[in-house]
């Protein structure tokens, strides 16, 4: 009974689908190939396909329209009515573009993102070396093993300047700690006077006394708000010395700092790379060493010319601003201490120094919204 059905099994040559349909082996190979052709190819319906560009051999060009025409006839369906034929006949339908236009921006756009890693990874193949080389020597500086560019006089500059913004950090520090208290003292003299103003007008008895002192508290008051611009104005100019002209020179100290240990770096390389073999290998290496020892070289140069200029003229504009503003703190505080008013505003005017008007501190009420 199993040879029966075996034998029977292989001579059915035509198969039945689910619909009761006839299908021949040469339409199940064609809907194979129609697969593998929908799934490896672009999904367009009017893209023109090579036949080679998936395995077989490339004997032409192959429209997915007559594939879909194939394709419909295979299953007795006229090309009239597939779908692509309605899609193609429908109003302000445009074919899509064929492959070959569609991929040159891709092209263009993986060559520029190609180019762009490429500089990428050389920015940081030069940054990689440039850090190597000077750790290297600096480890070899602080461990006793490598020479280092000493400028003597410049250098004894740079530890002065570095000593005095210190002491000049600390008497900006120590005059804004004086003007904190100062004004604190002020509103309390306020506060004070008009407590005695108030207590005078209650007290007929002791009218006299709680007028003279108001009145000395609130001419102390005003003569402390005169103290306290001029104060102000000190510690302004000051700050504008330390934290900008000072500072501002320091940070080419720090890059002229780097450049000496670059340079220092380069140097100790050349000199290692000089004593070394002279084949036509190391010869290359020694040429691009002496290269980039100039080019460090001329940044150090310059960087120590540029120091040596700031320094100086810091120097000078030091002395001129610190001349101006000593002389105005010891006459304002002076005159503030020998009660003499006249000499106090004169001060100020001598120094061009403007006094807020009573309240401008105050915001506007549009501000407090």
């Amino acid at each position: 009974m199993t040879d029966s059905i075996l034998s029977k099994a292989a001579t059915m040559e035509i198969p039945i689908n689910s619909n009761g349909d006839t299908r021949t082996a040469e339409d199940d190979s064609l809907e194979q190939d129609l697969q593998q052709v929908m799934v490896s190819g672009p999904n367009l319906n009017e893209t023109s396909i090579v036949s080679g560009g998936y395995g077989g051999a490339a004997e032409g060009i192959i429209p997915t329209s007559s594939i879909k025409d194939i394709r419909s006839k295979s299953r007795g369906i006229t090309p009239s009515h597939s779908a692509a034929s309605r899609i193609a006949n429908q109003p302000g339908h445009y074919p899509a573009p064929s492959m070959h236009h569609s991929n040159s921006n891709p092209m263009m756009s993986e060559e520029a993102t190609r180019g762009v890693a490429v500089e990428k990874f050389d920015s940081v193949k030069k940054w990689s070396i440039n850090t190597y080389k000077c750790t290297k020597q600096m480890f070899s500086e602080r461990f006793g093993r490598g020479t280092k560019t000493v400028d003597l006089e410049l250098d004894a500059q740079i530890d002065v300047l570095k000593e005095t913004k210190l002491k000049y950090e600390r008497i900006l520090r120590l005059a804004r700690e004086l003007t904190n208290h100062f004004y604190n003292m002020v509103q309390t003299q306020q506060a004070l006077g008009d407590t005695f103003a108030d207590l005078s007008q209650k007290s007929p008895e002791l009218q006299d006394e709680f007028g003279y002192n108001a009145e000395t508290q609130r001419l102390l008051c005003k003569n402390g708000e005169t103290l306290l611009g001029a104060i102000n104005f000190f510690v302004s100019s000051i700050n504008t010395l330390v934290n900008k002209t000072m500072e501002d020179t320091l940070m080419t100290i720090k890059m002229y700092e780097n450049a000496r240990l670059e340079f220092d770096a380069y140097r100790a390389d050349l000199e290692e790379l000089s004593v070394g073999p002279r084949d036509a290998a190391a010869m290359v290496r020694i040429e691009m060493a002496q290269q980039q020892y100039q080019i460090h070289k001329d940044k150090y140069e310059r960087l120590r010319s540029d120091v040596t200029i700031k320094i100086k003229f810091l120097e000078e504009n030091k002395v001129k601003v610190m001349h101006k503003q000593l002389l105005l703190f010891h006459n304002a505080i002076s005159a503030y201490f020998a009660g003499n008013q006249q000499q106090l505003e004169q001060t100020l005017r001598q120094f061009n120094v403007k006094l807020k008007p009573p309240g401008s501190d105050k915001p506007s009420w549009l501000e407090e919204q």
